[in-house]
């Protein structure tokens, strides 16, 4: 697993960014597929995620993702879920003890976030849908009425893929520009014609800001780039692979 500097100084917080690295699974899901949402045995999800959840020092029952729809949604979590009763949301909150909860991610910006002097938590699924309809906003708000104070909280962003794999088409490209024509500076141009390589953890980035979080921590690791590493929903496309594993992202306060 990986961990973020800023997130780790933190009293009573435990997190981390999983990488494809340490489980039991196989083939294209090879080796820590967290992702109840892909076609892998579910019994080898089940017990991957339990190897997560034993290092983040709470027991497997007590992970946490939602059915992750692409969308500005928040929910605040305060007792474990099953899997047939995930919330649909792309961000999850908490002040609940020993409760992890996390997103699951293939490319998509993975955002923890903690007030530890509040003792509140929350994990974001940033894909460019979520970044754009205000799922950092949204969630910086969900914390703040569970007591967290936008001053204090600190952010870090996990494996996200990056600018120069990240290509797009003209039509993405002007749904970005009609929401802000100050978002061209995220698009430099690509080789093709009509099309340009996107800047999403530099466009994650300003969100944060921009939502009043001064302490934002970037890993700069590109889950494309580095097919040992992470699972990418873009690199599977590309090769025409049937499927992909998912990493799981969380975060949990220690009483």
């Amino acid at each position: 697993m990986l961990q973020a500097p800023s997130l780790k100084a933190l009293a009573r917080i435990r997190h981390a960014f999983f990488t494809r690295s340490g489980g039991v699974s196989q083939g294209v899901y090879a080796s820590l597929n967290g992702g109840v949402g892909s076609n892998d045995a579910p019994e080898n999800v089940a017990k991957n995620r339990a190897r997560m959840a034993t290092m983040l020092g709470v027991s497997a029952d007590r992970l946490l993702t939602a059915f992750q729809i692409h969308s500005p949604d928040v929910v605040v979590a305060e007792k474990p879920w099953t899997r047939e009763q995930r919330p649909r949301a792309d961000a999850i909150v908490t002040r609940v003890p020993e409760l992890a909860i996390g997103v699951s991610t293939a490319d998509c910006g993975p955002l923890l976030l903690a007030d530890s002097e509040a003792k509140v938590v929350g994990a974001a699924h940033a894909g460019w849908r979520g970044a754009l309809s205000g799922i950092i906003e949204a969630t910086v708000a969900a914390m703040e009425r569970l007591g967290a104070a936008r001053t204090r909280i600190t952010a870090a962003l996990g494996p996200t893929i990056r600018q120069s794999n990240y290509e797009v088409g003209p039509e993405f490209v002007e749904r970005f520009l009609a929401a802000d024509s100050a978002n061209s500076r995220f698009f430099t141009p690509s080789q093709r014609d009509g099309h340009a390589m996107f800047d999403l953890a530099g466009y994650i980035a300003e969100r944060v800001r921009g939502a009043g979080i001064a302490h934002f921590e970037d890993l700069g690791l590109c889950t494309y780039a580095n097919p040992e590493q992470f699972f990418s929903y873009r690199r599977t496309t590309l090769r025409g692979e049937p499927d992909y594993g998912r990493h799981v992202n969380a975060i949990a306060l220690v009483d």
